[in-house]
C-alpha cells in the first residue's frame, strides 16, 4: 500500500507550480487519480495548464481555479479571504473524499501568509487525510511549521530572472 507523502515546493525561484504539474503528470501516468486546486490564480488569466487540461482525456486530472487573483496590496482583502475560504472548503472536501491519490494545493502558502487559513487547519487536514493520499503544497515563503509538516521540501532559488531585465511574464512560461 502506498504511503501518502506531503510535499512542499517553495522558494523565490520559478518552477513551483511547474514541479507540481510534472508530478501530477507522472502520477497520472501510473493510473493515479489527480486533483489540482489553484488558490490564487483567477479565471481572468487563461493559463497554459488550464488550456492543456482541457485538451487532455477526461481522466487526466481535475483542475479547479478558485482564486481571486494575485494579492498585491491589502485593498480588496475581504474578497480574497472569501475566495480562499471557499477554496479551502473545496480542498478539505476533495482530500477527505477518498476519491483521489494525489491532491495539489497550488499557491497555498499565500493564503497561509495572509491568515486566510490557519496552520492548525492545515495540520488537521494532513492528519486526517486518507493514509495513501499524496498532498502537494506550493507557493513562496512557506512558514517553518509547514516545512516541518512536509515529508519532502524543495526550495526553488532564483539565480537569475528575466524580470530583472525588464522582460514581462511570457505566455507558456509563467502562465
Amino acid at each position: 500500500m502506498a504511503h501518502g507523502l506531503v510535499l512542499l515546493f517553495t522558494g523565490e525561484g520559478k518552477g513551483k507550480t511547474t514541479a507540481a504539474l510534472g508530478t501530477a503528470f507522472r502520477a497520472w501516468g501510473h493510473g493515479m487519480r489527480v486533483f489540482f486546486l489553484q488558490f490564487v490564480k483567477g479565471e481572468r488569466v487563461t493559463t497554459g495548464e488550464r488550456l492543456a487540461v482541457a485538451k487532455l482525456p477526461d481522466n487526466f486530472l481535475e483542475l479547479e481555479t478558485m482564486g481571486a487573483g494575485f494579492i498585491f496590496a491589502r485593498e480588496g482583502e475581504e474578497h480574497h479571504r472569501e475566495a480562499a475560504r471557499r477554496a479551502w472548503e473545496r480542498a478539505r472536501e476533495v482530500v477527505l473524499s477518498g476519491t483521489y491519490d494525489l491532491v495539489v494545493l497550488d499557491e497555498f502558502t499565500y493564503v497561509l501568509r495572509y491568515g486566510f487559513v490557519s496552520l492548525e487547519e492545515v495540520r488537521e487536514l494532513v492528519a486526517t487525510r486518507p493514509p495513501a493520499l499524496h498532498l502537494i503544497f506550493t507557493g513562496r515563503g512557506a512558514p517553518p511549521e509547514l516545512v516541518e509538516l512536509a515529508d519532502t521540501v524543495t526550495e526553488m532559488r532564483e539565480v537569475k530572472h528575466h524580470y530583472r531585465k525588464g522582460i514581462s511574464a511570457q505566455k507558456g512560461i509563467e502562465f
